[in-house]
């Protein structure tokens, strides 16, 4: 009679340890997928409160092209640092500007890199008729980057809408500007201008 009851505790042991792995599996299993639930939702949460802004944006500037997103990450095209005078008539004033490249396309990026010495010149340029003024406003800054993402691909024979001839057009200009805004409207395969260093003395 005594192995009996021994027999009998040793089963519950065993069947214990099984069901305390199945518990400790169940309450993995439910942590794992209430992560992932909470990831989803937050990246739900953000590409709602993205796509806010970007609706803001759109409404504020409606010249404003979103890029597709693509499968790989972006390829940065760093530019040797620029020191330039500026155009500012009353003192000699220069700018110190670092100035990246982002793009979509590695093939794109080696084709900036063939184009170096024309995208430096444009860009040059475009810096030294700018005034310490408008480099030290935040707007004068984004429009930099604007003139300088048009610049950087116009020596690959892209051309690129200049949006301030869109902006405001005058009434006796309106039919010249229609004509113009029925030219197809060209992507730039440079997604963004990045700013890595910005001094002005």
């Amino acid at each position: 009679m005594a192995t009996a009851p021994a027999a009998e505790e040793a089963a519950p042991k065993g069947g214990g340890s099984k069901k305390l792995i199945i518990i400790l599996a169940a309450v993995l299993v439910l942590v794992l997928v209430g992560g992932g639930a909470a990831v989803m939702l937050l990246k739900k949460k953000q590409a709602a409160d993205d796509s806010e802004d970007g609706a803001d944006t759109a409404e504020a500037a409606p010249k404003a092209k979103a890029h597709p997103k693509s499968d790989h990450p972006p390829t940065f095209v760093p530019l040797d640092p620029f020191t330039v005078n500026l155009a500012d008539k009353d003192v000699d004033r220069f700018a110190q500007i670092g100035i990246t490249l982002q793009v979509d396309d590695p093939h794109f990026a080696d084709q900036i890199k063939a184009y170096m010495p024309a995208i430096r010149s444009n860009v040059l340029m475009v810096l030294s008729h700018k005034t310490a003024v408008e480099l030290l406003t935040q707007e004068g800054k984004e429009k930099l980057a604007k003139d300088i993402m048009r610049e950087s691909v116009r020596p690959m024979g892209i051309e690129l809408d200049d949006e301030d001839e869109d902006e405001a057009p005058a009434a006796a200009d309106a039919p010249k500007k229609k004509k113009k805004k029925k030219k197809a409207h060209v992507e730039s395969p440079v997604t963004q201008v990045l700013f890595s260093n910005f001094i002005v003395q």
